[in-house]
């Protein structure tokens, strides 16, 4: 007896029903995002040319971090900093470039959080390791933060941000208003 299930492409087994059907490949709506950021296209349309981006820091925190609170960590005070450090130094990563800031992290490296400068409201920096290293805090317009510990060459790349966000605050100024940056509930009509 035949079904209408096992009438398509494939060899049969026997089984009748969809078991019998060949598994389908996935579709590109269910394909995975790209781990890389892919060259974006210009914002003239589809098919433009693509946009270079510049990389200015690629790489993770300061080892004067992780040596540091490693010696730190010899006392019973200093284990959970200590512990901090060697998790940061494995999965954290920072990637700067000329058009945005991404951050990797949280648990094996997973969590991956992009700022574009035209986000930024302001930059905040704090020196740590004498100078050699420094925390870094973006400040963005919804009001939440995005923090950066143990940034080596901080005060160079706070210079380089903070000049990137200057740029790209220039165009938009003579735009009009700026996009409201949050839900707005519709009004209700009555019929």
């Amino acid at each position: 007896m035949t079904n209408a299930t096992d009438s398509g492409p494939g060899p049969s087994n026997g089984i009748e029903g969809p078991t019998a059907q060949p598994v389908k490949a996935p579709t590109p709506l269910s394909a995975p995002a790209p781990s890389a950021p892919s060259p974006a296209t210009s914002a003239g349309g589809v098919g433009g040319g693509t946009i270079n981006e510049t990389v200015i820091y690629e790489g993770g925190p300061a080892l004067g971090d992780l040596i540091g609170n490693l010696l730190f960590g010899l006392t019973i005070i200093g284990i959970p900093f200590a512990v901090a450090a060697i998790v940061r130094a494995l999965w954290v990563r920072y990637r700067i470039t000329s058009r945005r800031i991404t951050v990797n992290g949280g648990w094996l490296g997973r969590d991956r959080t992009q700022v574009v400068y035209s986000q930024i409201r302001e930059v905040r920096s704090v020196p740590r390791g004498f100078g050699s290293w420094g925390d870094m805090v973006l400040v963005l317009d919804d009001g939440s933060r995005l923090e950066m510990r143990a940034m080596p060459r901080f005060r160079e790349l706070e210079a380089s941000i903070e000049e990137l966000h200057r740029s790209s605050a220039k165009p938009s100024k003579g735009q009009g208003s700026r996009p409201s940056a949050g839900f707005t509930p519709l009004e209700r009509t009555s019929a």
